[in-house]
């Protein structure tokens, strides 16, 4: 079986900036992995070029050994930072979208989810807060029965009571095969849940291994690590 992910020599330069520099990183199936690094290291421009939504200056991306396109949309779900969602539609109308639009979305489980959270599916968008709308994008991403989710910052605009069930949400409704992709600077409550790490420096990848790897090798936690690493 391919590798879910393979980024190959992944260069991406802004006029004279460098946003990734010869990035090559391999993600096999079945795994939760944190990708993490300061604001402006290059997580943002690696998960675009991943979703396709900008292309490389050099190197590739594949995703099950294709390039990004319409065959591989199918296979990974992606929850953006920003909503991009339609403020006006109803959550009910937002369910129906993307039960036409995705073959692979399980309308019953979502709405099971909006119910454990308490959102009403008949309020429009825009009368929710930010946490709120957060809440329906992550339950819309998971679920999907995607290989591959690249979730950005999913917890990072929602209160401290909701994130237990949230990343609970996220460890209990992706299939075992498929691999999550995961940027946060909410290190400690999403340690405990990661196979593995990457840290992103100024467009290069400075670290990829296993949390058991850095535990039993550093003899440190994941957060302290990063702390040490990027002097923080």
């Amino acid at each position: 079986m391919k590798p879910i992910l393979e980024c190959q020599g992944l260069t991406k330069k802004y006029g004279n900036i460098y946003a990734l520099s010869n990035l090559s990183l391999t993600l096999e199936r079945g795994q939760i992995v944190g990708l993490l690094g300061l604001n402006g290291s290059g997580k943002t421009t690696l998960i675009k070029l991943i979703n396709g939504l900008i292309t490389s200056t050099a190197g590739q991306v594949l995703i099950n050994g294709m390039l990004p396109g319409a065959d591989t949309k199918k296979l990974v779900s992606y929850l953006p930072e920003r909503s991009y969602l339609n403020d006006h539609m109803k959550v009910e109308e937002i369910l129906s979208y993307f039960s036409d639009f995705y073959e692979n979305f399980n309308v019953v489980h979502a709405r099971a989810m909006l119910s454990d959270l308490d959102i009403d599916t008949h309020a429009r968008l825009r009368t929710l807060s930010k946490g709120t709308k957060e809440k329906v994008q992550l339950v819309l991403v998971m679920s999907r029965d995607a290989e591959l989710f690249i979730l950005d910052e999913p917890i990072g605009g929602v209160d401290p009571a909701a994130r237990d069930y949230i990343l609970q949400t996220i460890l209990t409704n992706y299939n075992e095969n498929a691999t999550i992709l995961l940027s946060t600077h909410l290190i400690t409550d999403i340690e405990n849940m990661l196979d593995r790490v990457l840290f992103i420096q100024k467009g290069q990848l400075v670290l990829n291994a296993t949390v058991d790897e850095i535990r039993t090798a550093k003899r440190e936690s994941v957060d302290s690590l990063f702390r040490e690493v990027f002097k923080c």
